[in-house]
């Protein structure tokens, strides 16, 4: 069953010399579509760019990542509005809170988050979504705007089990990394991915972040690219006691439905 990335930050500039043969592997390794991720102005540009160069195969969110959340203003808004009308973007984002680094003030923060949830109702485009360490701010604000927009993903998701009940009760989608894979901060994440309905859990790479520690061999270098998806999708199947065919085809099937690709199938 063919497979579907809905998180690759393939503008990287690790895959500026080699592009074309990660996507060829990862084609080889049954990962036949990927969402390119945008987090920032440049970044939403460049992943729209890569979309329409691969079409069919690349798709794009246009966001900015509350690291950079510094850098937003009128015409970061204008922007992404600009970008988000494109067939090729399909969600709005990365966009939230991030309390960890604290890159950017957290007001800013906020409020930059704020005007990306004012776009995708807007647009009424679905949202793909960061948080970290700042789950009472992010869902007090995702809540008011959880009814105004067609979908919300929680990507990258790595939280407790109560983080995790109340995205579920907002009605949002959950992608799930090789965060799994990591046996020093990641283990509970192997008992919450059985209690995530089949058509709320999707899959991720977060290339070129967070490669499966539970690849074997473990490869010469660190970076995550696409085709470790399928590693993933065997990781969860095994927690959830199903096959992974199972979960690569309904993970596929719903990321198919949240991105609106079924046409692009």
């Amino acid at each position: 069953m063919p497979l579907l990335d809905i998180g690759a930050n393939l503008t990287h500039e690790s895959f500026h010399p080699d592009l074309d043969a990660v996507l060829q592997r990862a084609q080889a390794h049954g990962v036949m579509r990927m969402v390119v991720t945008g987090a920032s102005r440049e970044g939403s540009e460049h992943a729209l760019a890569l979309a329409k160069a691969h079409p069919g195969t690349l798709f794009a969110t246009a966001g900015v990542h509350p690291h950079h959340a510094l850098d937003y203003d009128d015409a970061t808004d204008a922007v992404l509005r600009e970008l988000a009308l494109q067939p090729q973007v399909r969600a709005v984002g990365e966009t939230g809170l991030d309390y960890n680094r604290n890159y950017s003030p957290r007001e800013v923060q906020l409020r930059v988050f704020e005007r990306q949830l004012q776009i995708a109702a807007d647009l009424q485009m679905p949202l793909f979504l960061h948080q970290r360490d700042a789950h009472a701010d992010f869902v007090a604000l995702l809540r008011r705007y959880r009814d105004r927009v067609p979908g919300a993903a929680v990507h990258c998701f790595t939280d407790t089990g109560e983080a995790l009940r109340d995205y579920l009760a907002l009605d949002c989608h959950i992608g799930i990394t090789g965060w799994i894979c990591d046996e020093r901060r990641g283990t509970h994440l192997r008992e919450l991915v059985r209690t995530i309905p089949a058509n709320r859990l999707m899959l991720e790479t977060d290339a070129p972040y967070l490669l499966p520690r539970t690849v074997r061999p473990p490869p010469s270098h660190r970076r995550n690219e696409p085709m470790y998806l399928k590693h993933i999708c065997e990781e969860v199947a095994r927690d959830r006691g199903e096959s992974a065919e199972v979960t690569a085809a309904n993970s596929t099937a719903t990321a198919e439905a949240f991105f609106g690709l079924v046409e692009a199938a």
